[in-house]
């Protein structure tokens, strides 16, 4: 009798093919239904109402232009003027990557919105070389390996332009003081520390 009793969590081909056309007719609705609505507005720029002027130095140039109050700095960089050597990592404001100079001080530019530098000077990654020159900071990290992966390494370098800013000759503390607001996922911090004291000698 227990062979011929029917398993109670078995199912069917035709209970099976049932259930699967069920789905099919449904997610097709959904999809329907999807595609009637119109699709979300999506980029910064693409909203022309409510924008206002912004005027600032990037990189020794006048930057005049428009952008919707809640843009910043970093979407400004690399979506408006197209400097993409400053990356987006975290978006947070936590792990450094997107850090540029604001009137010679290191910030996390994508946690800051563009108008905050309204009328002042951003310097990026792209900004302190000399034409085709590398500046001696980048040329630090090159010789001391002051990097692996390289995706951090923008924000790395201006951390530590901002830090020889204030203190031209670092010791280590101030050095690793300095820079301990940038992440670096391959733990390249003692080739980073090596870098900035080469360019220090610089």
């Amino acid at each position: 009798m227990a062979k011929n009793k029917k398993n109670s969590r078995s199912m069917s081909r035709r209970d099976f093919m049932k259930g699967f056309g069920s789905g099919v007719v449904g997610g097709s609705i959904m999809l329907q239904t999807l595609h009637a609505a119109p699709p979300p507005t999506t980029g910064t720029f693409k909203d022309e109402s409510n924008r206002v002027e912004l005027t600032l130095k990037v990189n020794g140039k006048l930057v005049q232009t428009k952008i919707t109050p809640h843009t910043t700095l970093i979407e400004l960089i690399r979506d408006k003027l197209a400097l993409t050597g400053t990356k987006v990592v975290c978006n947070h404001g936590e792990c450094g990557a997107c850090t540029v100079l604001l009137d010679g001080r290191a910030v996390y530019s994508c946690h800051m919105l563009a108008l905050d530098a309204h009328g002042k000077e951003v310097i990026t990654v792209e900004g302190l070389m000399q034409g085709e020159e590398l500046h001696p900071l980048q040329e630090a990290f090159i010789e001391k390996d002051g990097m692996q992966c390289g995706f951090c390494t923008p924000g790395q370098i201006m951390a530590a332009q901002g830090l020889l800013n204030e203190h031209p000759h670092p010791n280590r503390e101030q050095i690793l003081k300095g820079m301990s607001g940038n992440i670096c996922r391959c733990s390249a911090y003692p080739k980073i520390a090596d870098s900035v004291v080469a360019a220090a000698k610089k």
